[in-house]
């Protein structure tokens, strides 16, 4: 499947004089929305074992990065500044540690009855989530890097479905 995206001269968030403008999403029609987003955290193999043993200072640190994800996901029109507010339908964050690569994967899925897509409200989830286990653990570990953060697949609206597989 291709990205149905609109062609590279057309960024919907400017106007024909090229001024910044939220975009009008009225006239289009309510489908359920979907998106999936993804990001992992590489960090010492030490600071892995203090996430999976439960024995972080500040507490359960997937625990409540997986509570400041879903908080994120609701936020996300607050800290970007065009995008929608959506009344979101679900928000699901799971972590999965990795030991053979000293990291945690985050998984973020949106979902929504709406007019535009949820793409942004799952990368906010899954880099504050991210965000979160870096705070918790940064007084043992200051070298912890995110990365590979990225939309995994969207479903609903006009362009339809799209994943990193098609």
């Amino acid at each position: 499947m291709t990205d149905n995206l609109p062609p590279a001269d057309h960024l919907t968030h400017f106007d024909a004089s090229g001024q910044a403008h939220m975009v009008d999403v009225g006239a289009k029609a309510q489908t359920h929305r979907i998106a999936v987003a993804s990001g992992t955290i590489r960090m010492k193999p030490e600071t892995l074992a203090i996430i999976m043993d439960g024995t972080a200072k500040k507490g359960d640190v997937l625990g409540i990065a997986r509570i400041a994800a879903i908080m994120a996901a609701k936020r996300t029109s607050d800290l970007i500044p065009l995008c929608h507010p959506l009344a979101l339908t679900r928000v699901a964050v799971d972590f999965e540690t990795d030991a053979a690569n000293a990291s945690v994967h985050c998984k973020a899925q949106v979902e929504t009855f709406g007019k535009t897509g949820v793409e942004m409200e799952a990368l906010s989830a899954v880099q504050i989530g991210l965000l979160t286990v870096y705070d918790m653990c940064k007084a043992v570990d200051r070298g912890m890097v995110m990365g590979e953060i990225r939309v995994m697949e969207k479903h609903g609206g006009k362009s339809g479905d799209w994943s990193v597989t098609s």
